[in-house]
């Protein structure tokens, strides 16, 4: 009995994964059909000139992977291409895209606070699902079997604080909250002593996005973080940026001025179903040096997945090769599935 509850685990995880492979490869469509033209005519030059590369770069750039990226990304492939002296453009194809991933790797580390006692502050302007992700989680961790307890630190907009508390009755889990208008610090205050005093695995904490005054922003998450040191010293603390993907080099910019107001460990990508700027999770994780670790494509709570790059990257340029996507689902150790599954019907 054991062993057939194991396997249907494991049928249950499988399917799982191909059904998000899935809706990703549709949410990426947009940017599939953007550069599609050009990334196939590109492989077809006889030379790898300058008009090859410019072309390359044009291209990459718009599906978003932005200059500083694609620079890099040309840099690897033109030594790559000296190193095994390659001639002809056909050659640079799967060249190309593994660079491409390349620039995407997360270190199986990056998920190391899941498994402790973890503070995760939540931070990015408003709009970008930054208490959508916080609900989403939430509801992913207690399925896990994890103590979860949410924290309405954005008490600026009655609404966060409304819209986090829907979250918390719809994932099952319990929420520290005060008025509009409070001091953020305090709720963070009581939520710690809350989650010390029954135990809890992860404590998330909304915060609010008012990026056009930095100054208020670097002091409330200074206070914040000072409160956590200071009375929950064991608990590890994890920051976490959101990011609406559907606004390209905008999102990238966030991100930076964040940044340079706080410390951020992770990256979380919303509004990628129907994006046309899908280049851009590769140009932030590259640019940044932050990884990305979650990404988002729909409504639903299993909507938001950890993010494999092996996936987004077959899910970016599937279309052009078909070979790919059987390769990167076997390194994503979803095993015995077949070139005719309707993994590929789409």
């Amino acid at each position: 009995m054991g062993v057939f509850d194991k396997n249907n685990e494991v049928d249950e995880e499988v399917k799982e994964k191909k059904g998000f492979f899935k809706r990703l490869k549709e949410g990426l469509s947009k940017t599939r059909n953007n550069i599609a033209e050009s990334f196939n005519n590109l492989f077809k030059a006889s030379e790898l000139d300058d008009d090859f590369y410019d072309e390359l770069e044009e291209t990459l750039v718009m599906s978003d992977m932005g200059f500083e990226t694609t620079e890099r990304i040309i840099d690897d492939l033109k030594a790559k291409v000296k190193e095994l002296k390659i001639k002809e453009a056909e050659a640079c194809k799967d060249l190309v895209i593994n660079i491409i991933r390349d620039q995407m790797s997360v270190d199986e580390s990056a998920y190391d606070f899941e498994k402790k006692k973890t503070v995760v502050f939540v931070i990015g302007v408003n709009g970008v699902g930054k208490t959508t992700s916080i609900g989403k989680l939430a509801a992913q961790y207690k399925a896990q079997g994890k103590k979860v307890l949410m924290a309405a630190a954005d008490t600026f907009r009655a609404a966060a604080i409304d819209q986090l508390k829907t979250w918390s009755n719809r994932a099952g889990v319990d929420i520290i909250a005060q008025n509009e208008g409070a001091d953020p610090s305090a709720v963070v205050y009581d939520a710690v002593a809350a989650a010390k005093a029954r135990n809890t695995d992860i404590l998330l904490v909304d915060t609010a996005g008012r990026l056009h005054n930095k100054k208020n922003l670097m002091d409330e998450l200074s206070k914040m973080r000072r409160i956590i040191d200071k009375e929950y010293p064991d608990a590890n603390v994890e920051s976490l940026i959101v990011l609406d993907g559907t606004t390209g080099q905008n999102a990238l910019e966030q991100a930076r001025q964040f940044s340079s107001v706080t410390e951020i460990n992770g990256i979380i990508i919303t509004k990628l179903d129907g994006t046309a700027k899908g280049g851009i999770a590769i140009a932030i994780q590259s640019e940044l040096n932050v990884p990305v670790k979650y990404i988002g494509i729909g409504e639903k709570i299993e909507d938001l997945q950890k993010f494999d790059p092996n996936s987004y990257v077959t899910a970016l340029f599937s279309d052009f090769e078909l070979h790919s996507d059987i390769e990167m689902i076997i390194d994503a150790n979803i095993s015995e599935i077949k070139p005719d599954d309707d993994l590929f019907d789409i």
